[in-house]
């Protein structure tokens, strides 16, 4: 194995000292760990977090227009429940925080711990679940669908919502609109390498891939032999456009009981005709020139079926450390959503209009 690290024990301190030295705006607490910026007052401060290992996200999506805060757990572990109360108790500004939470068990019960705790504190305080992963249902860190990249889509549109002042329960109920409006499908062509570890967390043979992984390797819907690129992307599309709405049971904080709430929803139907968002995703190996390889192919493929796409973004946004392979997230597009995609952002990973 070979990694640029020190320590197995100090790499995610190290790597947020040195985000927090490059980009003067974010500020860090490294006990309990936690990366923040500062906003105005009144303003819904949205914090996320999970395993770290998936630069940029999430901590590299902390800026203007985006998160408030972001708590990074050990390589491919959850964060804990102090990282979240002390980065809430630091970003809250009077209107609020609204967690986002990839839905993987120890991120749920470590959230919802922290939820439970800062309401008691009396900091308003609210969830949004993220499930987009359209690959495998109750994998081997989820109860259901996992949360992947459509996570960005959550992030970047709902931190938009926020800077122009919509409500905690505007954006709640902003973020589980895009999260049902989101699928992704992801395919590895070989996998990453946990520096604790110090090996592969899977065997491929040259030919194989594993279609419909997990961003921590975890399996997908099968082992296949890998095809041309069109092939593949055109898989990848039927997949994604293709699945049948499903539904499922979700739980989310209700303020007014002080208790969690159960609500079946389903999932956005998707239709040919309709417009999207595309997010071509690198998984950590995969080169720039490679994804938009893929970003042709996901063009092609969904001029075909009559899908308009109006915005692409291409690039390493949610990774699994240093997997090769690439995601494809789809967002079936309101107006609403379009205008608040387009907003300004600033942040390390994500910037435009500013």
């Amino acid at each position: 194995m070979k990694k640029l690290i020190n320590q197995i024990d100090t790499v995610v301190t190290e790597q947020m000292e040195g985000m927090v030295a490059c980009w003067p705006h974010l500020q860090a607490s490294y006990d309990p760990r936690f990366i923040w910026h500062s906003q105005p007052k009144n303003v819904v401060a949205l914090v996320s977090g999970g395993g770290s290992g998936h630069e940029p996200l999430h901590s590299g999506f902390i800026g203007t227009g985006m998160l408030t805060g972001a708590c990074p757990g050990e390589v491919f572990t959850s964060p804990t429940p102090d990282q979240m109360i002390e980065c809430a108790r630091k970003v809250d500004s009077g209107a609020g925080v609204l967690f986002f939470i990839k839905n993987y068990t120890g991120d749920i019960l470590n959230f919802e711990t922290a939820v439970e705790m800062l309401h008691e504190e009396g900091i308003k305080v609210g969830t949004v679940i993220i499930d987009d992963d359209v690959a495998v249902k109750d994998s081997l860190y989820t109860a259901g669908r996992r949360g992947v990249a459509g996570t960005l889509f959550v992030e970047k549109i709902v931190g938009a919502a926020a800077l122009q002042g919509y409500s905690l329960e505007a954006c709640e109920k902003l973020g589980r609109d895009v999260n049902n409006a989101t699928r992704s499908f992801g395919v590895a062509l070989a996998a990453c390498t946990v520096p604790a570890a110090g090996k592969p967390s899977f065997e491929l043979a040259d030919n194989e891939i594993e279609f419909g992984v997990g961003i921590h390797g975890e399996p997908g819907i099968e082992r296949r032999a890998l095809p041309d690129l069109d092939t593949l992307v055109a898989s990848v599309m039927a997949q994604l456009v293709d699945n049948t709405p499903w539904l499922r049971t979700l739980r989310h904080w209700d303020r007014p009981t002080s208790d969690w709430m159960a609500t079946t929803s389903a999932n956005t139907r998707f239709d040919n005709h309709d417009e999207y968002i595309v997010l071509i995703n690198g998984l950590g190996a995969t080169p720039e020139s490679e994804l938009y390889g893929v970003a042709r192919a996901v063009t092609r493929a969904a001029k075909q079926r009559g899908i308009r796409i109006v915005r692409h973004l291409v690039g390493n946004y949610c990774t699994s450390l240093d997997m090769a392979g690439f995601s494809v997230s789809l967002l079936k597009c309101s107006p609403s959503f379009l205008a608040l995609w387009d907003a300004p952002v600033n942040t390390p990973a994500l910037r435009w209009g500013c």
